[in-house]
């Protein structure tokens, strides 16, 4: 099956190509490269001895969109494009919702001109704002959202929402992620951000191999039970599993299926802490910072819905999560 990936390059997206391409399918990747690098397309080829077809452009741009669409039989796509830093997104929300509204009406668009009726979005927990109780399932309440960041992923389900509600021959799937961290196993492909990390695992990862002198950790006054944030971590090789049976399963039917995809654990910034110095060796240097606007105190997922339908269950501990990180930071100490 040829499955259009948009944002393929990136983190997540670059992970999932590999698992794709190691169960049989195979990825059609768009990418405009702002915040990935082209040596990853080597790194995926030399996993998998396949080299994916790979078209540098803007999923904004429909011209180009129809140019791919018109060059290969698609059956599907899933949808990572967007940029996703919710403390970057406060200081710049238009540019948020330009690309993360904006290229996903245009993207739906291309695709329908197409014919192509499958997607897999990539959208956040964020959508679900700050929660009022957890476990967080997918019927919580969502767009109380809390910076815009996570608006823009729950206007993007509420535009696919009324989208299928017009044409219910269509498969939606909204996969609704929790905190990926981790790297693939073989320490040759990871999370490498531009510029200052807005993420805490690949902070502290930096911190490790010494390109910064400390962790900021963004408050320690929440109500848990050692001040810091918690979140439901989850390792990216599980939730790039994740889309393959979502593509396999629900991604062949037509309806709107929403799921979230988490371990069901929360941990703290300082357990996290905590565990990436123990799978690396080493000290790692903190302050404690006032808390970021738009932060929350606590976030994890009840997966059941996704276990039952998907056939799907995150079973990477935290300890493979850091320490696959660590073996891609220590391996690659400025990235690609």
């Amino acid at each position: 099956m040829k499955v259009l990936v948009t944002g393929g390059m990136g983190y997540i997206g670059s992970h999932t190509c590999v698992q794709m391409l190691q169960a049989g399918l195979e990825p059609i990747i768009v990418d405009n490269l702002c915040n990935s690098k082209l040596a990853v397309l080597d790194r995926i080829e030399a996993l998998t001895k396949v080299r994916p077809i790979f078209y540098q452009g803007d999923v904004r741009d429909q011209a180009f969109l129809d140019k791919v669409f018109s060059e290969h039989d698609i059956q599907s796509v899933i949808h990572f494009a967007g940029l996703k830093a919710v403390g970057e997104s406060v200081a710049k929300p238009l540019e948020y919702y330009d690309n993360n509204v904006n290229g996903s009406l245009v993207l739906a668009r291309a695709m329908r001109t197409a014919g192509v009726k499958s997607i897999v979005f990539s959208s956040s927990a964020t959508v679900y704002g700050d929660p009022t109780s957890v476990p967080i399932t997918e019927d919580s309440p969502v767009g109380a959202t809390t910076n815009p960041y996570g608006r823009s992923k729950y206007i993007v389900e509420c535009c696919f929402s009324d989208f299928y509600d017009s044409q219910p021959d269509w498969s939606i799937t909204l996969l609704r992620y929790f905190n990926p961290v981790g790297a693939h196993p073989s320490g040759s492909m990871g999370e490498d951000p531009q510029g200052t990390p807005n993420n805490l695992m690949p902070f502290i990862a930096q911190v490790a191999v010494g390109r910064r002198d400390k962790l900021s950790v963004f408050g320690d006054d929440y109500p848990t039970p050692d001040g810091t944030g918690v979140r439901d971590y989850i390792h990216v090789m599980d939730l790039a599993d994740g889309h393959i049976a979502a593509l396999n399963t629900v991604g062949q039917k037509s309806g709107l299926h929403i799921y979230n995809l988490g371990t069901g654990n929360g941990s703290s910034v300082i357990e996290m802490v905590n565990a990436f110095s123990e799978a690396s060796g080493k000290e790692i240097a903190y302050e404690i910072c006032p808390r970021r606007p738009g932060d929350i105190a606590e976030c994890w997922a009840s997966t059941s819905k996704a276990e039952q339908d998907l056939g799907w269950k995150a079973s990477r501990s935290i300890m493979e999560m850091t320490a696959d990180t660590w073996n891609w930071q220590s391996k690659n100490p400025q990235g690609y």
